[in-house]
């Protein structure tokens, strides 16, 4: 081993190799896409890889479901291999991840940790940094306990409560989107009556939309998961008592009326496990796919026939959705999946990031007009 290489070991650092990854061995040729589109191998050595946050520089950090935080450092030039480092290791399921003013925001279950000056270290890998604990408020269950976070343009750090069980009725703060300042100060619930977000974004607008898992045991095709619009603060999206918007929950459903309740912004596949979405902001897409919504669908595991396993698309016209079609797909064969798309990320460029924690991969989608 060279001397480099095991002061990396070390430290702590794993350093993967920008060749003969498993990544190579991905049938990316077998997801299908709109004409003009394509899509890539961007890194195949990001095990477990699960939310997605860019920082300025291009660094692309990625949370996981195991123990580590990885970060994935472009090369000066397109074709330039990548080196995926670990920055973080030894967490309880950190799979959020953010990034403000120089310091990476790491959701593990129970808590939000803060890595400053995180870029200065991946110029200079050494020792992995110890994090400053922002808040450990947050329960521990593990069931629904990985968390999704991302900073709004309000300035403060959402963080979601999802209920620890398939079916039943929590207290605050569980069923909830949470906020707080970036030091942990002033927590508080901006929204109720959400089984479990693993995935949010912020409109044009400044406005907040969300996914959410519905809720198992009903059968195959209901209830539908969903996705929601919260333009403001105290809104209830019906968990457990109403699903769907107008399907009353057998057990709670008696307590409380659906009409009661916030309806989703538009019915999303029943069980597709819809996870990450952001709004299309760039410029290399068509322009009917500006200020559409993409969503990550990691896929049904108790349906008699799977569904999911894609990245669907929704159209928007003002503050209503129109349409929720397919995008990109073929991560599924038959009743076998190969990948499970989890996350989407924006690039500068106008491409988009799709990451994958069952082949530990992540994979860019361009657009270039057909001749």
């Amino acid at each position: 081993m060279r001397s480099t290489a095991r002061a990396a070991l070390m430290a702590g650092l794993l350093l993967l190799p920008a060749c003969a990854s498993a990544g190579d061995r991905l049938p990316t040729d077998k997801i299908r896409l709109p004409r003009g589109f394509a899509v890539e191998l961007w890194s195949g050595d990001v095990p477990g890889a699960r939310s997605m946050a860019l920082a300025p520089n291009g660094v692309l950090f990625v949370g996981t479901r195991d123990e580590k935080v990885y970060a994935v450092v472009p090369g000066r030039a397109a074709k330039d291999p990548k080196r995926v480092l670990t920055v973080a290791q030894g967490l309880h399921s950190p799979n959020g991840v953010a990034f403000k003013d120089g310091a990476l925001y790491v959701a593990e279950i129970a808590r939000v940790l803060r890595y400053d000056r995180i870029l200065d270290w991946i110029a200079k890998p050494g020792e992995l940094l110890k994090p400053a604990v922002v808040s450990d408020t947050f329960p521990s269950d593990e069931h629904h306990g990985w968390k999704f976070i991302r900073f709004g343009p309000d300035g403060m750090l959402y963080v979601p409560v999802g209920v620890a069980c398939n079916i039943c009725d929590e207290k605050d703060p569980y069923g909830t989107i949470m906020r707080m300042k970036t030091d942990g100060s002033g927590l508080e619930i901006y929204a109720r009556g959400i089984r479990n977000t693993v995935g949010f974004d912020w409109s044009p607008g400044k406005e907040l939309w969300f996914t959410d898992n519905g809720r198992d045991m009903l059968g195959d095709d209901v209830p539908p998961d969903e996705l929601d619009y919260a333009p403001r603060k105290d809104m209830h999206f019906g968990f457990p008592y109403c699903h769907g918007g107008d399907l009353p929950d057998p057990r709670y459903g008696k307590e409380r009326k659906c009409s009661e309740f916030a309806p989703p912004a538009i019915k999303l596949g029943p069980h597709v496990a819809a996870l990450g979405m952001r709004f299309y902001s760039g410029t290399m897409f068509p322009p009917e796919y500006r200020g559409r919504i993409f969503i990550a669908e990691h896929g049904s595991w108790n349906r008699t026939h799977k569904i999911g396993y894609r990245v669907m698309s929704v159209k928007l016209e003002g503050n209503r959705a129109v349409s929720y079609d397919v995008f990109a797909q073929g991560w599924l064969e038959g009743e076998r999946p190969w990948g499970r798309p989890v996350d989407v990320q924006v690039l500068p460029d106008g491409s988009m990031l799709v990451s994958d924690d069952y082949a530990g991969a992540i994979y860019r989608i361009t657009y270039a007009a057909p001749k």
